[in-house]
């Protein structure tokens, strides 16, 4: 502000100066075209701001439905919706009394074709048993030994549990009721973090990256703003409707919110290029705004469309190349065609000798 105010001192000071010179020379000032002294500012390129809001969708970092790998009786259940369970914990038991027996008698099968392998082992080198007959002893046991464990897998599958740690969701079974594989027996989301998914549109592909932070809100309060981490963006983009999906994760250890809930998300990206002009260099009209701008040493009425007001500066749309000089002080004295002459190096000059 004090460079401010030392700029408009010194350019009074010049337009004073040259108005006392108008009054002593008066026969000169109608030979001679003044030359108005300006401040200018040369065009620059600047992006345009664009504030988006998008309408995201949350789901658990891990969500499933349980299904039985077998059919079966539901013998007991320890499911309770909202529990939040440990990953490996049994949630519901089937029927396994046939299961268990088949699994005993597989456990003796082996245990006798064990014995029968030591046996003709321990045989055959002083020749009472032939190669032959080892060697059918050792398949019988790999047969047998395969049949074991796949009864004991069957078993396991009786044995319903949970996957990962997380929180359950309602049931409508009780124990006694026959499931199939067909039947889903509980849901189960890991909502320690949610998963937002968001589409934006193709003109900004290629301006969020993964980590990228994005500003959220659930819709049923705006005011609760929370930084999600952008950790998936799709490879492709819709050819209906010309966008492309974004997700991001939040992150939800204190359980405030739910799979499911949806989200405000806000960007804050950028559009296309549009010249910087300083704000004291807008001016009104019955047509609109415009701009002075220098050409040759003469002053040209350009008119502009306002794009966007940043902080003392203007991004406008207009035929204005880069490093065009345009007038920022002494506008109110502008008329088409008036030559000017800029003086900003000297009052540079000058308030840098000042300080």
């Amino acid at each position: 502000m004090p460079q401010l105010l030392k700029s408009i001192y010194l350019i009074s000071g010049l337009l004073l100066i040259t108005a006392c010179t108008e009054e002593k020379q008066p026969t000169a000032s109608v030979s001679k075209i003044k030359e108005e002294p300006v401040l200018t500012q040369a065009v620059s390129m600047h992006h345009k701001a664009v504030n988006i809001q998008a309408v995201g969708t949350s789901r658990a970092l891990k969500s499933v439905v349980l299904y039985p790998r077998i059919s079966g009786i539901i013998e007991s259940m320890n499911v309770q919706a909202g529990e939040m369970v440990k990953a490996g914990k049994n949630l519901i038991e089937l029927d396994a009394n046939e299961q268990t027996l088949l699994v005993k008698q597989a456990e003796i099968s082996l245990a006798d074709a064990q014995r029968t392998y030591k046996r003709y082992q321990a045989a055959v080198t002083s020749g009472g048993v032939t190669q032959s007959m080892l060697d059918e002893a050792n398949t019988n046991l790999a047969s047998t030994q395969v049949a074991f464990n796949r009864a004991k897998v069957l078993l396991d599958y009786h044995f319903i549990k949970a996957p990962f740690s997380g929180h359950l969701g309602l049931t409508q079974l009780d124990p006694g009721a026959y499931i199939d594989t067909q039947t889903p027996l509980v849901s189960l989301d890991d909502r320690s973090s949610l998963l937002i998914m968001f589409e934006v549109a193709e003109a900004f592909y290629g301006q969020l990256k993964i980590g990228q932070q994005v500003e959220v809100a659930p819709w049923q309060n705006a005011a609760q703003i929370a930084q999600a981490e952008v950790v998936d963006i799709d490879s492709r983009v819709d050819p209906q409707s010309r966008t492309f999906t974004v997700q991001a994760k939040l992150n939800n250890q204190a359980d405030l919110y739910r799979p499911g809930m949806s989200f405000k998300v806000m960007l804050n990206l950028v559009s296309g290029q549009y010249p910087l002009v300083p704000e004291t260099a807008l001016q009104w009209g019955g047509d609109g705004a415009y701009i002075w701008k220098i050409d040759n040493g003469q002053a040209k009425r350009m008119p502009v469309v306002v794009v966007q007001r940043l902080k003392g500066e203007i991004l406008v749309e207009a035929d204005l190349p880069v490093g065009t000089l345009v007038v920022k002080e002494g506008i109110q004295r502008m008329r088409e065609g008036m030559k000017v002459t800029d003086v900003s190096t000297q009052v540079q000059q000058r308030l840098l000798g000042n300080e």
